[in-house]
């Protein structure tokens, strides 16, 4: 007997239950809605039919006025949305939808969360980039920090994430940045991202409940690429964290994974892959990683098939900071197989050089 299942859902089956399951989704959706596949094309109404059961029972704990429920389900509702459309970029209506969803679902759970979290505003030039701010208990101007997503991650996804920040003090800011999440219908991804991370270090300055004076940055995925380069350029940033991210994205391109390649070529703006390669040649931080002199601390995966470490340990190689090199040698992309081998410790890390 032939199989013909698509081998984009055996591909996602095999490589995203760690991010998926590790970033909020539990494991048995995971395994029930990608076992029930067999094109790519049933992913996202698939992936959103099983966000709308959480939200629906979000729905109802609000109603009955459990609002800590709500906003759990609410939360898990949103990153299942956010998944039904991460990498969708084919279907641009069924992508939009599940979006708009993600960011709704969200936006309603952050005012009931704990600690709780607000939907703000940063102004980006001539547009206005959004994020979801979120501040520890107890601190009265805790440090901030800035949280840059990838090629395929938006804020939506940051939940887990951020809570390892703000158990020990740390405010987050994760933002949807150029090419990203509620940007990325307006502004193609941008390569001298220290402009939006300026952007949003100028906006830090204007709140008197954050210290704006102790801010980070950290970087997931192609957001590893963003924050180092940030880092480079922007003084006030006084720590930068790089996940797995690449030293040179035009040398990864090709190697990319098929639906990433097409990601990247959707959101850079481009109309195919030899435009997109022009987009991620300028996506290098061999000329300017030298600039970086904040304390910088690099994660690798040794197992990692979409940025090949040697990527991380060149970034730790250029530096002119101090560096600290975390290299999970069992660790795939983002290490999110291994979150116990750097995600503590990037917290205490941080929470050392910025805690005052």
């Amino acid at each position: 007997m032939t199989d013909t299942k698509d081998p984009r859902i055996a591909s996602a089956s095999a490589h995203w239950s760690h991010r998926f399951v590790t970033n909020g989704v539990p494991l048995a959706d995971f395994q029930d809605v990608t076992g029930g596949l067999d094109h790519w094309d049933q992913w996202c109404a698939a992936w959103s039919e099983r966000a709308a059961r959480h939200e629906a029972m979000g729905d109802a704990a609000m109603a009955d006025g459990h609002v800590r429920s709500a906003a759990e389900h609410l939360t898990t509702a949103g990153v299942c949305y956010h998944f039904a459309k991460f990498l969708f970029v084919h279907d641009k209506d069924q992508l939009r939808a599940a979006h708009l969803k993600a960011v709704a679902c969200r936006s309603r759970a952050l005012p009931y969360l704990d600690p709780p979290g607000e939907r703000v505003s940063i102004p980006f030039e001539t547009h206005t980039l959004f994020g979801n701010l979120r501040r520890p208990n107890g601190v009265e101007r805790p440090p901030v920090v800035v949280m840059v997503m990838g090629l395929d991650s938006t804020k939506e996804e940051m939940h887990t994430n951020e809570q390892v920040f703000l158990d020990r003090g740390l405010a987050t800011l994760a933002f949807d940045g150029p090419g990203q999440g509620e940007a990325e219908f307006e502004l193609p991804i941008e390569p001298a991202y220290e402009r939006p991370v300026s952007a949003v270090m100028d906006w830090l300055e204007t709140r008197p409940d954050l210290n704006a004076d102790r801010a980070a940055v950290w970087g997931v995925s192609l957001g590893g690429y963003y924050a180092p380069r940030a880092a480079a350029f922007e003084p006030r940033i006084k720590a930068c964290v790089s996940l797995t991210g690449p030293f040179d994205f035009a040398e990864a391109f090709d190697r990319a994974p098929g639906l990433t390649r097409a990601a990247f070529v959707a959101r850079s703006g481009a109309s195919d892959d030899a435009g997109a390669r022009a987009v991620a040649a300028r996506m290098s931080l061999r000329d300017v990683a030298d600039q970086i002199t904040c304390p910088t601390y690099v994660v690798g995966g040794r197992l990692d098939r979409v940025i090949p470490p040697a990527h991380a340990e060149a970034l730790a190689d250029a530096v002119s900071g101090p560096v600290v090199l975390n290299m999970v040698e069992d660790g795939g992309h983002v290490a999110n197989n291994r979150p116990y081998a750097y995600r503590p410790q990037v917290a205490d890390w941080l929470a050392d050089i910025l805690t005052p």
